[in-house]
């Protein structure tokens, strides 16, 4: 069964967390009861409460059956599992479709979000977790949450682009004056230098690193597998989605460089200055385009599938694309678009997944059990 519970932050202060797990999941003991499960985005009336609250999907087998615990969610009420460094702009798309849905005579819906690493939460969803949609890193993790039944296989092609409304690719972000001199993938392994990136596993923004620093590699005559695992020798740590690892960089000051979904270091030059950090763009780099679908398995009705199908127009649409471009990503229609915001992007060397052969090869090949990943880091 799939039940949420609450956390206190006094529980957690108390060590009701016994374990953190590296695919993001969290052990918690509540009494006799011991429980595992994925951390979600606290709810709406938990804030307003100030109750801190933290919730973790739980699952638990009764009498050998999977059943979801709780009821289906109302028509009119949509839940977007998403990747870690979208917060912000699925924060301000929210607020925007409402509005624009209820200017078309609709009643106000509910929309909730969840972020994670991209990897943790498609498990999250295949366990139970009921997104009506999911909008997530890169598609290999939409393809495990097709391949258990819960979507079409061929969900990439019901919308534009292969189901992405924006891009993005991968930076740089290092200290202010960039003291390590840091100027390209070669300079990460130098010693001394300590690199921050999240856990391939886990993070889909860490499996667009890894591929970027095995595509510089390869242009450059090196041994692609060689030079990543000399690069992972310099990660002191492996958080398991994005945002954490740039808290740990930007916060916590761990680290000379952070590999960085764009957005994510353009966020932190706005937020916390740009006399703290600065970007360096690398001589090659990744277009990774973060997918969204509908998950029709969680779809109540036809109400609601018309909600949900409308959400993912909605980031399509020109206010949508403007939205994107805001908050740093690099989306596809300029019309309504601040033109600052779609100038501030450098041009960049890109290789594409199909260069890996598509991520029904890359995944597998290198992030799947047993591969390239795993035999680099536990021969580590």
């Amino acid at each position: 069964m799939i039940r949420t519970i609450r956390v206190t932050d006094s529980q957690l202060a108390h060590g009701r967390v016994v374990r953190r797990h590296l695919d993001g999941r969290m052990t918690v003991v509540d009494g006799t009861k011991r429980m595992t499960g994925y951390p979600l985005r606290p709810s709406l009336l938990d804030r307003c409460l100030g109750m801190g609250a933290r919730l973790l999907a739980v699952a638990v087998t009764v009498g050998g059956l999977g059943l979801a615990a709780g009821q289906a969610q109302a028509d009119n009420s949509l839940l977007n599992v998403s990747y870690d460094p979208t917060r912000e702009l699925y924060r301000d798309v929210n607020a925007a479709f409402t509005k624009a849905w209820e200017a078309q005579g609709h009643k106000a819906p509910v929309v909730e979000s969840s972020h994670g690493g991209s990897g943790a939460q498609a498990r999250a969803v295949i366990d139970g977790l009921k997104a009506q949609v999911v909008t997530l890193a890169l598609a290999s993790d939409i393809d495990k949450i097709a391949e258990k039944g819960l979507l079409p296989e061929d969900w990439q092609s019901r919308l534009p682009h292969n189901s992405s409304p924006y891009t993005s690719t991968i930076v740089f972000l290092v200290r202010e004056g960039n003291p390590k001199g840091i100027k390209d993938w070669g300079d990460l392994v130098k010693d001394g230098v300590e690199v921050i990136t999240p856990n391939p596993k886990t993070s889909g923004g860490a499996r667009w690193n890894y591929l970027a620093a095995w595509a510089w590699a390869q242009k450059n005559g090196q041994d692609p597998k060689e030079f990543v695992h000399t690069l992972f020798q310099h990660v002191p740590v492996l958080d398991s989605g994005a945002r954490g690892s740039t808290t740990t960089f930007t916060q916590r000051e761990i680290g000379d460089v952070l590999l960085a979904w764009e957005n994510e270091a353009y966020l932190a030059l706005n937020e916390l200055g740009e006399d703290r950090f600065d970007i360096v763009v690398p001589s090659v780099s990744i277009l990774a385009e973060p997918p969204v679908a509908v998950v029709d398995k969680n779809i109540v009705d036809d109400e609601q599938k018309t909600l949900a199908d409308a959400y993912l127009n909605f980031l399509y649409s020109p206010e949508g694309q403007a939205l994107a471009f805001k908050h740093y990503y690099r989306a596809w229609d300029t019309s309504a678009a601040n033109p600052e915001d779609v100038a501030r992007f450098p041009k960049l060397d890109l290789v594409t997944i199909a260069d890996f052969g598509g991520w029904k090869k890359a995944q597998p090949e290198h992030f799947g059990d047993g591969g390239t990943f795993d035999q680099i880091y536990t021969g580590m």
